[in-house]
């Protein structure tokens, strides 16, 4: 039987998710990620020694898969497209209207919309600094 999500983060021993993302072009990544996809800062400095944002994405996951699992995602997200180890997977409310946003902002489609085998609306995009965004849509049991 699986844990409902308040039981898991109630026993888990890890309070936040925080993934840190080198960024070449700040104001850019910031831009995109704060302004065009929306999501809140929680917390931002500017100093001489360098910039940071803290930005609230969500509730965090740690997704682990297996070399074929991330081979088959990648032949149904993006035409077998090459996934880097690290890929952020973003829910959001309709992953087409969000791709659409971010597209014409700079990002670039590698693939979808798709749905997938399991029953998720998936677009898969590359960030300006490379970073490979999966945005999906839970869809209905």
């Amino acid at each position: 039987m699986r844990a409902s999500l308040v039981e898991r983060r109630m026993t888990s021993p890890v309070k936040e998710l925080r993934v840190a993302v080198l960024v070449d072009d700040y104001d850019t990544a910031v831009g995109l990620y704060r302004d065009v996809l929306g999501l809140p800062v929680i917390q931002s400095w500017d100093e001489d020694h360098g910039s940071g944002v803290i930005l609230d994405a969500g509730h965090a996951t740690l997704e682990l898969l297996s070399r074929k699992q991330v081979e088959l995602v990648d032949r149904v997200e993006a035409d077998g497209a090459e996934s880097p180890p690290i890929r952020l997977a973003l829910e959001v409310g309709d992953s087409v209207d969000t791709a659409a946003r971010l597209e014409a902002a700079g990002v670039e489609r590698l693939g979808g919309p798709v749905v997938t085998p399991w029953n998720h609306r998936n677009v898969r995009l590359r960030d300006p600094q490379g970073t490979q965004l999966t945005l999906f849509t839970v869809l209905g049991d």
